[in-house]
C-alpha cells in the first residue's frame, strides 16, 4: 500500500494494492490491522454512501463535536472529487490550515481523516459515488458546518462559489470565528 502523510502524520493518503488478472482485479480496501500499523487507532462503526448527480456539487465542510467526533476513511467508487480537509485542532502547528486531495475511481486513492478536522468535497464529475467509514455514529445535534468561502481559511476552489450546487444546510455554514466562539 502506498501511503502519504499530511498534517504532521495525522491525515493519510492511501493507495491500496490492486491484484489484476484477466477477470479484473481484487483489492483489500480496509484492514484494521494494516491501519493500526500506520498509527490509526480507531475502529469504524458506520458506512455512509453519497451519490452526486452533477459536477460541482459541494458537500461540507462538516465535522461532529466531542464527545462524538468522527474520524473518516473516504474513497470514491465512481467519478472524482476534490476533498478538502481543514485542521481544527487548536493545539496543532497546522491549526486552520487546509489541504486538498484529488480522489477518483481511476486513481484508487483513499483518505484517512482523524477527529479534529473539518471535511468536505467538491464533485469534479457527474454521477460521483463516495463511500466513507466513520468512527462514531451520526448525531445531528453535534454536527457543525464550516463555511468553505470563509476568507480567513483561504480555500481556493476551482469553481466560483456561485456555481456550487449546495444544500441549504451547507449554504448556512458559519465562518470559523463563529465556530470558535461557540
Amino acid at each position: 500500500m502506498e501511503v502519504g502523510y499530511y498534517f504532521n502524520n495525522s491525515v493519510l493518503l492511501l493507495k491500496p494494492e490492486k491484484y489484476t488478472d484477466d477477470r479484473g482485479f481484487f483489492s483489500e480496501t480496509y484492514n484494521l490491522k494494516e491501519l493500526q500499523k500506520l498509527g490509526v487507532k480507531v475502529k469504524f462503526v458506520q458506512d455512509n454512501f453519497s451519490f452526486s448527480r452533477s459536477k460541482n456539487v459541494f458537500r461540507g465542510l462538516h465535522f461532529q463535536s466531542a464527545p462524538h467526533a468522527q474520524a473518516k476513511l473516504i474513497r470514491v467508487l465512481s467519478g472524482s472529487i476534490l476533498d478538502i480537509v481543514v485542521d481544527l485542532r487548536k493545539e496543532s502547528a497546522s491549526y486552520l490550515s487546509h489541504k486538498m486531495f484529488n480522489l477518483s475511481k481511476r486513481n484508487f486513492k483513499q483518505l484517512y481523516i482523524p477527529t479534529g478536522f473539518a471535511h468536505g468535497f467538491l464533485t469534479l464529475s457527474s454521477n460521483t459515488e463516495v463511500l466513507y467509514k466513520t468512527s462514531d455514529f451520526h448525531y445531528p445535534d453535534l454536527e457543525k458546518t464550516l463555511s468553505c468561502d470563509d476568507e480567513s481559511l483561504n480555500i481556493k476552489l476551482p469553481v466560483k462559489t456561485t456555481d456550487l450546487i449546495i444544500s441549504e444546510k451547507d449554504r448556512n455554514a458559519v465562518p470559523i470565528d463563529q465556530l470558535i466562539e461557540n
